[in-house]
């Protein structure tokens, strides 16, 4: 597949992965883009979940890979993303509010790590530099591109709302950037239009599924949250492995052959077992943010090579 491609019908999906997980993913993007000659903000539909939120957010306002390469990089000269990244959170969460975050959730039979979101405390974070980046970008709205959409998870009943999409409830942009970002546990859900709701990846690390219907030709899937089969762990990172990278490497596995069941092609690109080793397993650890973007800007370039030319996709 070339850059002959450009007729093509294509969605980009981004999905959950953190300060860790949002450097992978734009290694990831130069690699796409390079790979197909294709700009990122032309795709027909825009998706992200979480971090993956915050970098469609980013393109659908217009910012191309190269200057958001260059935020990642410290070097970027926008005014809004100049100084994006010194206000995200850091390593660990602050102590949480004194209340459970929904207890219901664990009777509704949702998934196991969706239901116990509910049992974590209401996160005490602060998102105001997701609000200041939507405000920057979005002037009050929307961004201009009129299909970015942007996931998160009704904290009562553990539905997927793709806030952006026809149909979604009205939300401003800084509502659905945030509310897709709100980690439970880590930050505090977002209410809108009477609802509360928090960071998509506690229902899917990427909910590809959700274009299942728009009859895209393809759909290219970043998610550095997920990996092809089971992935083990030593010390820390055998939580994170076993609770968390495991099901939602599952649940992809089932959102891309739904995909391709519709007739869409599914170009799937994740986190191998060597990047997870220059990751490590804290997500939000932005002292690795460099050593993971640079080894990701190696790995994910092969890895995007190898699954167009080999077609070794979904």
């Amino acid at each position: 597949m070339t850059s002959s491609d450009t007729h093509l019908c294509r969605g980009l999906v981004i999905g959950c992965g953190g300060t860790l997980g949002a450097a992978w993913t734009v290694a990831a993007l130069v690699a796409v883009r390079d790979a197909l000659g294709w700009d990122p903000r032309d795709a027909d539909v825009l998706m992200g979940t979480s971090a993956g939120a915050e970098l469609v957010t980013m393109l659908g306002s217009g910012i191309g890979v190269d200057e958001i390469l260059a935020m990642q990089l410290g070097e970027s000269t926008h005014p809004v993303l100049s100084g994006h990244l010194a206000g995200a959170p850091g390593r660990f969460p602050p102590l949480p509010r004194p209340r459970l975050g929904s207890p219901g959730l664990l009777r509704r039979g949702l998934p196991t790590v969706t239901g116990l979101s509910g049992l974590l405390p209401e996160g005490g974070g602060d998102a105001g530099w997701l609000d200041r980046l939507a405000n920057g970008l979005g002037a009050g709205g929307w961004v201009s591109h009129p299909d970015t959409w942007l996931v998160a998870m009704d904290y009562a009943t553990g539905e997927r709302v793709a806030f952006g999409a026809q149909g979604a409830p009205h939300a401003t942009l800084s509502e659905a950037l945030r509310a897709s970002w709100a980690i439970p546990g880590w930050m505090p859900p977002v209410r809108i239009g009477g609802r509360r709701y928090v960071d998509g990846g506690a229902a899917s690390t990427a909910s590809a599924d959700l274009l299942a219907d728009r009859g895209l030709d393809e759909v290219i899937v970043l998610a550095p949250m997920a990996s092809r089969g089971r992935v083990r762990g030593r010390g820390p990172a055998a939580l994170e492995r076993a609770v968390l990278r495991n099901w939602m490497s599952a649940g992809l596995d089932t959102e891309c052959a739904a995909l391709e069941a519709s007739g869409t092609r599914v170009v799937r690109i994740d986190a191998t077992a060597d990047d997870l080793a220059v990751i490590g397993a804290n997500f939000m650890d932005d002292r690795r943010r460099l050593a993971t973007l640079e080894h990701s800007l190696r790995s994910t370039r092969t890895a995007v090579e190898r699954a167009l030319t080999t077609g070794d996709r979904a």
